[in-house]
């Protein structure tokens, strides 16, 4: 079972977003167009799940599953577009989850939405901290139902995502 855990921030995250960045351009090569830090771990300050989220951003996302068993070797497991169309998405750690890796084809809108909303947190360090009290409040509550934790952040995550994207 998954265990819901936020922590206090953890500059050590940078360089482990820095070396698994390393490490995925390796593997994808010319494909590979860049490599972005999105979801709480990327915000100094923020508290988080200790998971660190990395948005490649590619020529063609019909040639990711290609490099799969690649990333096997490094630890990742494959999800496919896990629910959402025009991804590839990936994980490592299993259970103890340390990664999550989410390819998107360049000019896809997720990629504009995941920088909003990282690069809103990054410049309201008041909204961060209020985002990581939430989180910390959510784990402590649901620390074994990862459903309820996302679902008890919904709402805040949506006003921020509005924000970012300018609609507020």
């Amino acid at each position: 079972m998954r265990k819901v855990t936020v922590t206090e921030f953890n500059p050590k995250w940078k360089q482990q977003f820095e070396l698994a960045s390393s490490e995925i351009q390796k593997v994808l090569g010319e494909e590979c167009l860049a490599v972005h830090h999105i979801g709480s771990t990327s915000v100094q300050g923020m508290a988080a799940k200790p998971v660190i989220d990395l948005m490649p951003v590619v020529r063609d996302i019909e040639k990711i599953d290609r490099f799969d068993n690649d990333l096997v070797k490094l630890g990742y497991i494959s999800k496919g577009e896990n629910g959402l169309p025009g991804r590839r998405y990936y994980q490592r750690g299993g259970d103890e989850r340390t990664h999550h890796i989410h390819i998107y084809q360049e000019g896809n809108m997720e990629i504009i939405r995941h920088l909003a909303f990282r690069d809103y947190l990054r410049e309201n360090p008041r909204i961060a901290e209020e985002y990581g009290t939430l989180k910390k409040k959510l784990a402590k509550e649901f620390p074994c139902n990862i459903e309820k934790y996302i679902e008890g952040k919904d709402i805040m995550v949506r006003q921020i995502e509005k924000r970012a994207m300018g609609e507020i």
